[in-house]
């Protein structure tokens, strides 16, 4: 596996893992993220800590969540790099409703090189579908908050 793959697979892993601070060396410093198919909000540019934190709201309230990506595409441009890739989030957490809450799309990356290191300066979600129990990710934010 290539650096640029192994930079968003790192990604997931860590995101899965909930290690944050490996997860924050990851990124660049400033990261345009958008999820403007899924939640119609505009993309914006934020520090990887902001991501972090955001993340931090929700995700520690699920039992379990699994990142898996395939059908990859690797443009390597020297310094910079785009990858493409299909991904599929499977978010478990025992409720009377529904166990699973599963966010089905592709993803497209972009990352640059520094001092040897890729990191993530762009991470756009093209969102396709879901399924399961919607309603999950409010229970994992109440989680959070308990």
């Amino acid at each position: 596996m290539n650096a640029i793959l192994e930079t968003v697979h790192q990604l997931f892993i860590s995101t899965d893992a909930r290690e944050w601070e490996k997860l924050e060396k990851i990124f660049a410093d400033k990261v345009v993220l958008d999820y403007s198919s899924m939640n119609g909000n505009p993309a914006v540019t934020l520090a990887p800590s902001q991501i972090i934190e955001g993340w931090k709201t929700i995700l520690p309230g699920f039992t379990h969540t699994h990142h898996q990506i395939g059908n990859d595409m690797t443009k390597d441009l020297g310094d910079k790099a785009e990858v493409f890739c299909y991904g599929t989030a499977t978010h478990y957490l025992e409720s009377e409703e529904g166990n699973v809450w599963t966010v089905v799309g592709s993803y497209n990356f972009e990352l640059e090189k520094e001092n040897d290191n890729w990191r993530v300066t762009k991470m756009k979600f093209n969102f396709k579908y879901q399924d399961g129990n919607t309603s999950l990710p409010e229970l994992a934010m109440k989680n959070v908050n308990a």
